[in-house]
């Protein structure tokens, strides 16, 4: 396992300089793989892409993609609203394979006031949002991900309990990106982990209170982190790890470089 993983870093920490300062913070983490979040200030476009895999050619980088998520709502009930969502997100698929991105990661669709009128229908909407969202990756040869997400925002799949059912529903091969924050907050790391190990492709790594998506770094929180390595390594996992720290981000990550250094 340790031979075959990918250990890097997420820039959402940086979300808030321009993109052309962000790129030249990469190569100083001596990162194997790195996230760009399509949204904001890095929002990708061809010239951006171009510099990217300049970068990667550089400095050995492989990258992984997370898909937009601010004022995203794949399950929104209104049509024109839906078509526009679905289509930003399919352009952010056509970018991560543009980048020869390893994975797209994407959140679920979200409850509007509408939900609690029509219970069923949202979480259907989102069903075939993400069939969709399936197959145009396909199309682009893109692998997709999606993200277990903190019960504290309205998602539609939003614990252990929901998940389990979307996947007996969806009916897709898909994929997961574990994110190790939002299981602390939802109180299910063990059972997201044991369930669904053989789908877990892709982990982001960051700490929090137990009730709050701080993404503070590695040990300043109570993720129990002893519990998630030796969990990841029972399932066998062997794809690739991020932190998604918003702060000691290097610190972090030397953490995360030890977690799997050892058998």
């Amino acid at each position: 396992m340790v031979n075959l993983l990918k250990i890097g870093l997420s820039m959402l920490y940086a979300m808030n300089v321009p993109f052309n300062q962000m790129i030249k913070q990469i190569p100083k983490f001596n990162a194997e793989i790195v996230e760009i979040v399509d949204d904001g200030l890095h929002a990708l476009n061809a010239r951006r892409i171009g510099k990217l895999k300049k970068l990667a050619k550089l400095h050995e980088i492989s990258f992984s993609v997370h898909a937009p998520f601010a004022d995203m709502n794949i399950a929104s009930p209104i049509p024109t609203i839906r078509r526009f969502m679905l289509k930003r997100m399919e352009k952010s698929i056509i970018h991560a394979a543009s980048l020869k991105a390893e994975l797209l990661v994407f959140h679920p669709g979200l409850k509007t006031g509408l939900s609690h009128f029509q219970p069923e229908k949202d979480w259907k909407t989102n069903l075939e949002s993400i069939r969709w969202l399936i197959s145009k990756a396909n199309q682009n040869d893109v692998k997709v991900t999606i993200e277990n997400v903190p019960a504290i925002f309205p998602f539609i799949i939003q614990n252990f309990d929901s998940f389990k059912r979307f996947f007996e529903e969806i009916n897709e091969d898909l994929d997961i990106t574990l994110d190790v924050g939002h299981c602390n907050i939802n109180n299910d790391t063990e059972d997201f982990i044991k369930t669904f190990g053989g789908k877990i492709v892709h982990v982001h790594l960051h700490d929090n209170d137990g009730k709050r998506d701080l993404h503070l770094g590695i040990g300043n929180g109570t993720v129990n982190w002893n519990e998630v390595i030796s969990l990841l390594k029972k399932v066998r996992f062997n794809g690739s790890v991020v932190v998604e720290s918003v702060e000691n981000v290097s610190e972090s990550l030397k953490k995360a470089k030890k977690f799997f250094s050892s058998p």
